[in-house]
């Protein structure tokens, strides 16, 4: 009987520390986290990616003073995991970017903002994550711009614009990583870099999921391939940077650039960017649940190694499927409650083969009623279109395709070149 009162004493003074960790504890023993020592590890790691100085999110929260009158704001976000931005069903796939907090980060949150938000000891603070300065990919071998500056009016509604980029390249070019960068971030909603290959009259509806480069968005990351892979600009090409700019009251002016770093090692595979998509479809108006469905089928063995899906703002959710050969068919990703403010790449924590005659189905379903508060008119029948009152349904996705003699790049010149 002594040694077991002995064991459960012992087993008593562990849960105590358990419970306490490193956290301090108020006058009556309850645990008290703190900013300091508990809650800004939990910012570091998820949240000042974005939110942090000259970032896309609407305010900073690196530092306690940052963070304290937020702190009611964060908690609701948190619970009901508007945030960090992560859309997919935890049920498909398995993600090497997947953004969400453990359910223990979200309790100490909540504990710390149910407690008071304190800030605790300064000494508990451990540095802030270093990020890059400017490019995000490190230096590019080279820069291109928009051939001059387009003026963003103060008000009204600005229709795409495109910009045209010569490369001037003389032989075919591996990109092994790539970033857009706006010139002015306040007016660009996103910018969408096309490769327009010589005899290619460039993006049109018809040529959707075909020459994308790659693009900024709210909630995209800079593309960067894994080794023995890249995207091909073929000699000749022209770049095509298609903008969406957003009047924010004051007449703006904006020259936006993109940053290309070549591939060093030898490329194994090319990465295309596909998609299934629809650009026939009309949905009708005051409807809450109108489904569209598209198709893609492999001509041959390929791995995919990232999804993007991309709707507007009557978008509610899609679903990727694969029917493969031999009558297997899998979900790939779901993503319930698309969010059209988050643009998201998806990537699989492998590549996931898709052996030949695999069928890609992307199944979506788009809200045209009163009961969606995004909705710009839902009395309107609604089409494919660019602007944003109009619908997109693109199931994009990356695939690679082996080479069929592996090809040694090039290295390129120290330093950044300018276009």
């Amino acid at each position: 009987m002594k040694k077991a009162c002995i064991i459960f004493l012992i087993l008593g003074i562990c849960s105590a520390i358990a419970l306490t960790g490193t956290a301090g504890a108020d006058g009556d023993g309850s645990v008290v986290l703190t900013f300091n020592k508990d809650i800004a590890p939990i910012f570091y790691k998820n949240c000042v990616s974005c939110h942090r100085p000259g970032e896309i999110a609407p305010m900073s929260l690196v530092t306690y003073r940052e963070v304290r009158p937020w702190a009611k704001a964060i908690r609701e976000k948190v619970v009901t995991r508007d945030m960090p931005p992560w859309h997919a069903d935890p049920h498909y796939g398995k993600w090497a970017n997947d953004r969400r907090m453990s359910q223990e980060e979200i309790d100490r949150v909540v504990s710390w903002v149910d407690a008071g938000a304190k800030e605790g000891d300064p000494k508990d603070l451990k540095p802030a994550p270093k990020f890059a300065s400017g490019w995000q990919i490190g230096e590019p071998d080279i820069v291109f711009e928009m051939p001059e500056e387009f003026t963003v009016p103060a008000e009204g509604t600005v229709p795409y614009k495109y910009f045209t980029v010569p490369t001037n390249f003389k032989e075919d070019r591996y990109i092994q990583a790539m970033e857009a960068r706006a010139g002015n971030l306040s007016v660009v909603h996103h910018i969408v870099i096309y490769v327009r290959e010589p005899g290619n009259s460039g993006p049109r509806r018809r040529d959707i999921g075909t020459g994308l480069l790659g693009a900024l968005s709210p909630g995209q990351t800079p593309f960067r391939s894994q080794p023995g892979t890249a995207k091909l600009i073929k000699a000749g090409s022209d770049l095509v940077f298609q903008m969406h700019y957003t009047p924010n009251g004051k007449e703006t002016k904006d020259r936006s650039m993109v940053g290309l770093i070549f591939s060093k090692q030898p490329v194994k595979k090319v990465i295309t960017t596909t998609a299934a998509f629809d650009v026939r479809f009309v949905i009708p108006p005051n409807i809450s649940n109108h489904q569209i469905k598209a198709e893609y089928e492999f001509d041959q063995d390929t791995e995919i190694i990232s999804f993007m899906p991309h709707m507007h703002l009557r978008g509610k959710n899609i679903t990727y499927t694969a029917y493969y050969p031999d009558g297997r068919s899998e979900i790939l990703l779901s993503v319930p409650q698309y969010d059209f403010g988050w643009q998201v790449y998806y990537y699989p924590v492998k590549p996931l083969p898709m052996p030949k005659g695999t069928r890609i189905e992307a199944v979506a379903h788009f809200d045209n009623s009163a009961n969606n508060p995004l909705n710009p008119d839902p009395n309107k029948e609604v089409r494919f279109g660019e602007q944003t009152w109009e619908e997109m349904m693109n199931g994009f996705f990356d695939i690679t395709t082996a080479i069929a003699t592996s090809t040694e790049a090039k290295p390129s010149a120290p330093g950044k070149e300018k276009k």
